[in-house]
């Protein structure tokens, strides 16, 4: 199953196109775990749940307490990217402002950090296999947070989002969740969307239950005015972002 296949487009909406090859595409075809499954965290425990979500996505998400809320949000760009081959784009900067370039630990190079301090060091093996993917992205997670994730991202206020918007609060920790589906009602125009997330501890991604909107839930309409509650973080209009293209 697929996030996609799981949840059908309430009654007179439809699902908005999503190019062949875009992060849209990618996201609403995120694989999911059976249904009833439940979230599985980085030691092994799972997250009760309380109404917070309606599916598990299936990712892999390592034994170290790393993957969490803007972590999630930055391994799915990045395994967008890595999965297209767009090597060179994948690039996060850690909470100092170091960039953490993914073309050059492809190359061989590996990141030191001493303190407060990060530089590059030639100690690695080049090649983009998938485990030493997987120990870039955890480097990053190590490093990287919703405050630095925040200052790579493109403002885009409103309550109207599209699929791959992140409503994101840095802050230490703050908090992150990204649009991974869009559907529409052509009659009228109104939309709807949904939503998925980590959090903390480390976590597996979860697509998040509407605790405002049992009718609709797991859908959650656009047009929600200046605030934007989520099962476990209440986020405002003004914090809707996305990636740069």
């Amino acid at each position: 199953m697929t996030v996609e296949s799981r949840f059908p487009a309430p009654p007179g909406y439809a699902r908005v196109e999503a190019g062949g090859g875009s992060f849209a595409a990618y996201l609403r075809r995120l694989p999911l775990k059976a249904h009833g499954a439940q979230v599985r965290l980085h030691d092994g425990r799972f997250k009760p749940n309380a109404g917070i979500y309606a599916a598990v996505v299936d990712l892999p998400i390592g034994t170290r307490d790393l993957h969490q809320c803007a972590d999630a949000v930055i391994r799915l760009r990045a395994e967008y990217l890595f999965a297209a081959s767009r090597f060179d784009e994948i690039c996060f900067c850690f909470t100092n402002g170091f960039k953490a370039e993914y073309s050059r630990w492809r190359r061989g190079e590996r990141i030191a950090v001493r303190g407060n301090q990060a530089r590059w060091l030639r100690q690695g093996r080049a090649g983009d296999g998938a485990r030493s993917f997987w120990r870039y992205l955890e480097t990053v997670f190590a490093y990287a947070g919703t405050a630095s994730l925040a200052r790579e991202l493109q403002a885009v206020p409103g309550d109207d989002p599209e699929i791959g918007d992140i409503f994101i609060q840095p802050g230490h920790p703050g908090h992150a969740v990204i649009v991974v589906d869009r559907a529409v009602d052509r009659e009228h125009g109104r939309a709807v969307f949904l939503l998925a997330q980590s959090y903390m501890p480390a976590q597996e991604i979860q697509v998040l239950q509407n605790p405002g909107g049992a009718a609709l839930s797991p859908w959650y309409a656009a047009g929600f005015g200046g605030t934007l509650v989520t099962p476990e973080w209440t986020f405002r209009a003004s914090d809707r972002m996305k990636f740069p293209e």
